[in-house]
């Protein structure tokens, strides 16, 4: 199971779409690659990379542990939702093209590839242009929560957002291939993993044709200049095209306009899903409430369809961010523990069309269930403790109960040599008994302080 060698000249091609059609071009579905998995170490390199560039430049803040745990948290959260559902866009897609098509552009012509680009390209514009309409933005608002802006942002991913996103490049089934389509949505999704860095600050020329870090800034932003613009994927055309496009000026402030005020990452997909009900519910008239769902999300009975520009508040950087800072240790026990999770999360990816589709679901909930764990600790959850202990005594138990000829579930699933597994329980045997221990202290003598009713009312 594992990943295919790719080099390092391939993988570079890959994350700026500079492959040629010679080599990207398929008959069949089986024969396209898992671009985005193959490109897992090269995200992982670039965020290295981005980190060191950072430190020693200042170019741009340093990356906070955190905020990095909670994006890649919100991207693992969004790949699980596809690991337990499957994909109705590939097969929606193939249904119409094998069907309904109105023509048949030949799979290995150039002009095929680029009609498909362009094609792809435009309709994640609009996608990400509606994305940002009341009922999708619950689900793309994940995205944009991120008061940081780098790599990892990149990864920070609405779990509900594959239900929507899909039916916008359905009118390409109707003459492209599927496996060309399949290699262009994945192009254009790592295209867009190295735009999200302050390090770069302009591409000169390539700025008015391509979408560049300098404009998705822009998109991150909730300076009010900032507001619903620059919505482009691979190119910025549509936007300039289509007047949504706005340059780099101040400098930018990130996240939502009302920031979310914790880690948790499942709150982060549920939180506007839950103000989209409240909302609806207490507000009057059928097409009122209609208009909750389809229009801006600062939008109330008497105002513009994307609300009024002046009730979003006037930020300007610097600006004060969320940040409930760990003791140096604990942060660290939360990152051991966070790689760990990632591994599992990997390998069980890797595993899950093969293995039973119960034990896959049973390994979706685990992951979360860290997922929320490590979110409450560095929020300073006064149930922090008990929940990782809770965490780590389940990870044991789920060991030990599995454990039949010579290995575990949990053994097989990660592939790791008998030495690792060993290194591996002990880890998680100290980790019990060091929450065991901070419990019992009510956590105060060891640094992990309750939060005040004040700070618990702001973060929920």
């Amino acid at each position: 199971m594992a990943l295919p060698n790719v080099t390092f000249w391939d993988g570079i091609q890959r994350l700026f779409y500079i492959v040629p059609p010679s080599e990207s071009s398929f008959e069949k579905l089986e024969d396209v690659p898992d671009y985005i998995s193959q490109s897992l170490p090269f995200f992982f390199g670039a965020m290295l990379i981005e980190v060191i560039v950072s430190c020693l430049s200042g170019a741009a803040p340093k990356a906070r542990v955190n905020d990095g745990i909670n994006s890649m948290s919100a991207g693992m959260l969004s790949e699980m939702m596809k690991m337990v559902t499957f994909s109705a866009q590939l097969t929606t897609y193939v249904i119409i093209y094998n069907n309904m098509r109105i023509t048949e552009l030949p799979w290995n012509s150039p002009y095929t590839w680029w009609i498909c680009f362009i094609g792809v390209d435009l309709g994640y514009y609009v996608f990400h242009r509606l994305g940002h309409v009341n009922i999708m933005w619950a689900a793309h608002q994940v995205h944009h929560s991120s008061e940081e802006y780098n790599l990892t942002t990149a990864l920070r991913q609405g779990a509900m957002q594959g239900f929507t996103s899909w039916i916008f490049y359905l009118p390409l089934a109707l003459a492209v291939p599927p496996p060309i389509f399949m290699v262009h949505t994945q192009f254009n999704i790592l295209y867009q993993f190295w735009i999200h860095t302050e390090v770069v600050k302009s591409l000169g020329p390539l700025e008015y044709i391509l979408n560049t870090p300098s404009h998705h800034r822009v998109h991150h932003g909730r300076n009010r200049y900032c507001i619903d613009k620059n919505y482009g994927g691979t190119l910025i055309i549509w936007d300039r095209l289509f007047g949504t496009f706005q340059a780099e000026e101040d400098h930018v402030v990130y996240g939502l306009t009302h920031p979310l005020m914790t880690w948790d990452p499942v709150w982060a997909q549920a939180s506007h899903f839950k103000h989209i009900w409240c909302t609806f519910w207490q507000t009057k008239g059928v097409r009122n409430k209609v208009s909750v769902l389809f229009k801006g999300p600062g939008w109330s009975p008497g105002k513009p369809r994307l609300g009024e520009i002046t009730d979003i508040p006037d930020v300007h950087h610097p600006h004060p961010k969320y940040n409930s800072e760990l003791p140096l240790w604990a942060t660290t026990y939360v990152f051991i523990h966070f790689f760990v999770t990632v591994i599992v999360f990997s390998h069980l990816g890797l595993k899950a069309k093969i293995i039973n589709r119960s034990a896959v679901n049973v390994g979706v909930m685990c992951l979360i269930f860290s997922l929320v764990a490590f979110g409450a600790l560095f929020d300073k959850k006064w149930y922090a403790p008990y929940l990782e202990t809770v965490r780590v005594a389940v990870f044991l138990m789920i060991d030990i109960a599995t454990f039949t000829t010579g290995q575990s579930a949990m053994e097989s699933l990660l592939g790791f040599p008998s030495m690792g597994m060993s290194v591996l329980r002990l880890w998680f045997m100290f980790s019990v008994s060091l929450w065991v221990l901070l419990s019992a202290k009510q956590v105060s003598t060891a640094g992990l302080t309750r939060v005040s009713e004040n700070d618990t009312a702001t973060t929920q």
